[in-house]
């Protein structure tokens, strides 16, 4: 995590602290968008906050994209169900 003093930022009406707080429900579009707005805002005028929700926005792309993990034997237990489908 960025250390940063947590103080309020020059024409920004949210600080850095109460960013770090709801963070996470501004990326997921879960909050009141008058907040919203206060939040981009500060993200746009800090650096340290700013660099914060790039990372945060990488790692919840990335999980996105990556697969759940398929167990071999349920993979085997689908083919064998499969084939006993067309054998009938």
């Amino acid at each position: 995590m960025i250390q940063r003093p947590w103080y309020r930022r020059r024409n920004s009406p949210t600080n850095c602290r109460e960013v770090g707080r709801v963070l996470q429900n501004y990326l997921d579009n879960d909050m009141d968008p008058e907040w919203a707005a206060s939040v981009a805002e500060h993200l746009d005028a800090c650096k340290g906050c700013g660099l914060e929700e790039a990372a945060y926005r990488e790692i919840k792309s990335t999980l996105g994209r990556q697969r759940p993990a398929t167990h071999d034997d349920a993979i085997s237990r689908l083919r064998e169900f499969g084939r006993s489908l067309t054998d009938n």
